[in-house]
C-alpha cells in the first residue's frame, strides 16, 4: 500500500508539480489547496507525512505546524516546510515551529525527494519465525 502524503499548498501548479512528484514514485499524494482545511484533512486521511507551504493565505504554514504538533491525533507526523523564504533565520523559525524538514523554492527535485524518503516511517520489519509455515 502506497504511503500517503498530505501536499499543503496555494499555489496549483507547485500543488501539481509536488502531487505528480510523490504519485511517480509511488506515493499516495493527498492535495489541500486551503491551509484553513489542512488540519482536519489531516486527521481524516491520517498521512505518513504532510509537505506544507509556509507562505498561505488566510492562515500561515507555521501556525498550521504548531497546531499539527499540539494535536495528540497529528503531532507524531513529520512534516516538511516548503518554502520560498530562504534565510538561515528562517529555516531556523521553521524548525523551532516543530518543522522537521526545510526545503526551499525553487525546489531541487532530486533533494525534494530525499528529504521525503528521509522522513518516511519505514514499515517495521518482518519477523519471519512469528509467520505461519505452509
Amino acid at each position: 500500500m502506497a504511503k500517503r502524503v498530505l501536499v499543503v499548498e496555494d499555489n496549483e501548479l507547485n500543488l501539481k508539480l509536488f502531487c505528480d512528484l510523490l504519485r511517480a514514485h509511488d506515493f499516495a499524494a493527498e492535495p489541500v489547496r486551503d491551509g484553513r482545511e489542512a488540519v482536519a484533512r489531516a486527521r481524516a486521511v491520517a498521512p505518513h507525512l504532510v509537505v506544507m507551504d509556509i507562505q498561505l493565505p488566510h492562515v500561515s504554514g507555521l501556525e498550521l505546524i504548531g497546531q499539527m504538533k499540539r494535536d495528540p491525533k497529528l503531532r507524531s507526523i513529520p512534516i516538511m516546510a516548503v518554502t520560498a523564504y530562504a534565510g538561515r533565520e528562517d529555516e531556523e523559525r521553521i524548525r523551532a515551529a516543530g518543522a522537521n524538514a526545510y526545503v526551499s523554492k525553487p525546489i531541487s527535485v532530486m533533494r525534494f525527494m530525499e528529504e521525503i524518503r528521509s522522513l518516511m516511517p519505514s514499515d517495521p520489519p518482518v519477523d519471519d519465525r512469528t509467520l505461519p509455515l505452509l
